[in-house]
């Protein structure tokens, strides 16, 4: 790995900044990304505090951020505080246990998705499919079908690494030896694999206020 000097390294997730939980009572989610970013850019300057962000991620949450039409004034924030780095993917090595340990995980998890499905198809045999009537918009076959996507997708996704984004995320804050700051219950289980530090995005604020209030007193 680079040799880096000491200093308090992090890597953002799109959660981070979306969570409701990092916003005060008359916040919106423009007001409380542009509060975050001013704490960033603050505990840059101050502290030397860096905040990094793959560029896969990077484009993914610009485009969240502009259909919740955030100005682009906040977007330009994002691009001048957050440090877009890509994750050296051939430098950096990944225990053969921890992809044993996915492996794993997921066929067990195709499993769990059959059986929902499973479920859905004799759920779907007993219904009968009978006309809509006026206001209905839903047969029983449509509220099955729609059921079984939401329960086959928390079957197969809620709790793993399930996209590229998120895996750039944690090869990058291995390589900075850096921390994962993310709501992402995959990214931290993944995280703790690795043997990251990581953080819940909801209290990332209050910890560079409390950095910044130290250094002031």
């Amino acid at each position: 790995m680079a040799d880096y000097p000491l200093k308090q390294r992090f890597v953002l997730d799109t959660s981070t900044f979306l969570t409701s939980e990092i916003r005060r009572e008359d916040e919106d989610v423009a007001a409380a990304v542009d509060r975050l970013l001013e704490l960033i850019a603050e505990a840059k300057l101050s502290l030397n505090i860096s905040c990094y962000i793959p560029p896969s991620v990077a484009v993914e949450l610009e485009q969240m951020l502009r259909n919740r039409d955030v100005p682009e004034e906040t977007c330009t924030k994002l691009n001048t505080w957050l440090i877009k780095k890509n994750p050296a993917r051939f430098e950096v090595m990944i225990p053969a246990e921890i992809v044993y340990g996915f492996i794993d995980e997921m066929s067990g998890r195709v499993d769990r998705g059959l059986r929902v499905s499973e479920k859905a198809v004799r759920k779907a045999e007993e219904s009968r499919e009978e006309p809509l009537e006026e206001g209905e918009y839903m047969t029983e076959i449509d509220q099955v079908i729609s059921d079984l996507r939401s329960e086959y997708r928390r079957t197969l996704r809620r709790g793993v690494l399930d996209s590229r984004e998120d895996f750039d995320l944690l090869v990058l804050a291995r390589e900075l030896e850096a921390g994962v700051v993310t709501e992402d219950t995959g990214i931290i289980n993944w995280a703790e694999d690795f043997g990251l530090r990581y953080l819940k995005g909801r209290d990332f604020p209050g910890l560079l206020e409390q950095y910044l209030r130290a250094s002031d007193a």
